[in-house]
């Protein structure tokens, strides 16, 4: 039976730690509570003012007070909340940040940076399967709310993140010598839907105290995949964005193109650009299975010399997968709920 949409209960942090902010249609609200499915919270800002450019107008203490004075608060369904803060379409993710996942991916040599081009969607869109091995990661991410130095200690937004991968694609454009080079994460990670996010926008007072208290989880159909502390990474959010800035101008192949870290003429990150922070364990993908490579190595000395051996080796593991239906599939539910950052709901459609 498909599992229902779930009715999230969720902590929200003080006015005084942070400030939490969702969207219905162009309407920010300041999100007080978050129960059995609905945020209750302030109608703030201008007419289509969204909670980036409202802090940089009034910063914190001044939205702060904005809340204090008081209005007619409203309540909505988490259904009905469309993504909080207007995203731009090319961000930088780190690869194997936690150490559970860097070793259930057989990944040496991380982490490491890659760009991922993907518009994000909201907290409760569909994703399609279509023909991919579609695995789920959730992510704690980074939204700088002016231009970030790569120099400097990270500031700005969080927000939860699902980096939804293909990982059929990534198997067959990564570098499987060096993994960790980046090559054939964007391609693999960048199909349209696959960027799902939060539905409620956090601005923490002090970043650093704010995410040491985060619980990052996520479940498909009810049952637990993930959960690990976000401060367990390997490199923090100040670290991935100083990796990012000495790969500034480095290309990756992506689909037939080429795919660049965002940067401004000035060598910043721009605002609203997403910092993803890396998945822990959990996910489905864990290395090749050993049957793969002996199956692999037999069409190989079969006559297959014109096509590599690793090339044997990753499409019979594509096809042990397909057979196995291990990944996401047409009907599956993933959920993200995280006290103080909000969650998501997505149904894997065909």
């Amino acid at each position: 039976a498909r599992q229902p949409a779930s009715a999230p209960n969720v902590e929200i942090a003080p006015t005084s730690d942070a400030l939490s902010f969702a969207r219905l249609g162009k309407q920010t609200i300041a999100v007080s509570s978050y129960a059995n499915g609905r945020i209750t919270g302030l109608p703030v800002g201008n007419s289509g003012e969204d909670a980036i450019s409202l802090i940089n107008r009034l910063g914190y203490d001044g939205v702060r007070a904005l809340i204090s004075a008081g209005g007619t608060p409203v309540t909505a369904d988490v259904a009905d909340l469309a993504v909080p803060v207007d995203l731009r379409d090319q961000h930088i993710a780190a690869g194997t940040n936690y150490r559970e996942h860097a070793e259930e991916a057989t990944v040496e040599g991380g982490p490491f940076i890659f760009a991922k081009y993907v518009a994000p969607t909201s907290s409760r869109a569909k994703v399609s399967a279509r023909d991919a091995l579609l695995d789920y990661e959730v992510e704690l991410c980074l939204v700088p709310l002016t231009p970030a130095r790569t120099d400097q200690a990270a500031t700005g937004g969080l927000m939860l993140c699902n980096d939804v991968t293909d990982r059929a694609t990534l198997m067959r454009n990564i570098d499987p010598e060096h993994p960790e080079s980046g090559k054939g994460f964007t391609s693999g990670k960048s199909a349209p839907g696959y960027l799902p996010v939060g539905d409620v926008f956090i601005v923490p007072r002090d970043l650093d105290r704010f995410v040491s208290g985060v619980t990052l989880q996520l479940s498909v159909n009810g049952q637990e995949r993930q959960r690990t502390e976000a401060k367990m990474w390997i490199w923090d959010l100040t670290q991935i964005l100083a990796e990012a800035g000495a790969l500034r101008g480095h290309e990756w192949a992506y689909w037939g193109g080429t795919a660049r870290l965002p940067f401004d003429a000035d060598g910043k990150v721009p605002a609203r650009t997403l910092i993803l922070a890396g998945t822990p364990g959990g996910t489905v993908f864990a290395g090749i299975d050993v049957r793969s490579i002996g199956r692999g190595l037999v069409k190989w000395l079969a006559g297959g010399w014109g096509t590599n051996f690793t090339t044997h080796v990753i499409e019979s593991q594509i096809a042990l997968e397909k057979q196995q239906k291990r990944y996401l599939q047409p009907g599956d539910r993933m959920t993200i709920q995280v006290d103080r950052l909000g969650s998501l709901d997505n149904l894997i459609v065909k």
